[in-house]
């Protein structure tokens, strides 16, 4: 296997559980598949949030299906523009003691009392996929992007699953940051 790997920039958006997924959009409310996703089984919604801080407001997609927490990925700049200080940077579902927001939906609000993180940049695998990269699950690797900015982006955690393909997560931040535009590959150095 060639030690390389797509890196997808992962935009704002939000993970909401079914109950608020009827409170903001009504009764019987369902999701919209509007664009599959890299990882099996998630895609972007056609349904929109509007994410409501103390300085400010954004839109952002819902990812589906419908989880068991309700959850907010930003970038850092997103958090100032919402006015929230202290959001962590925390690995997906890791939401305990992390800012909330309000989330206002066509049909009501909700206010959530935590939830938002700056997702942990990450790298999916399968256990095969692992294997060949001679890693592990949780390890922590440097990840080179050869773009027209290169980078070595740090502390990049390995996320090993059988339900996963084989992507690396960057927020829009770092993707500015590395000028990742377009198809961008890494390599794990």
């Amino acid at each position: 296997m060639e030690n390389k790997f797509i890196v997808e920039t992962s935009a704002r958006h939000i993970h909401v559980t079914a109950a608020t997924l009827e409170a903001l959009f009504g009764k019987g409310a369902e999701l919209h598949n509007k664009k599959d996703l890299s990882q099996p089984g998630q895609f972007a919604c056609e349904e929109k949030v509007t994410l409501v801080g103390p300085k400010g407001e954004l839109k952002v997609s819902i990812l589906g299906p419908v989880r068991p927490a309700d959850q907010v990925e930003l970038s850092f700049t997103d958090a100032r523009t919402l006015g929230l200080s202290g959001v962590p940077i925390r690995e997906s579902g890791d939401v305990k003691g992390t800012p909330g927001l309000k989330l206002v939906g066509p049909a009501g609000e909700v206010d959530m009392p935590e939830g938002t993180i700056i997702a942990k940049r990450h790298i999916h695998m399968t256990p095969a996929d692992a294997e060949a990269f001679g890693v592990a699950d949780k390890q922590i690797v440097k990840v080179k992007l050869d773009t027209a900015r290169p980078l070595v982006f740090d502390d990049v955690v390995v996320r090993v699953s059988p339900k996963f393909a084989l992507a690396m997560h960057i927020d829009t931040d770092e993707c500015n940051a590395a000028a990742a535009f377009g198809q961008v590959f890494g390599t794990i150095v």
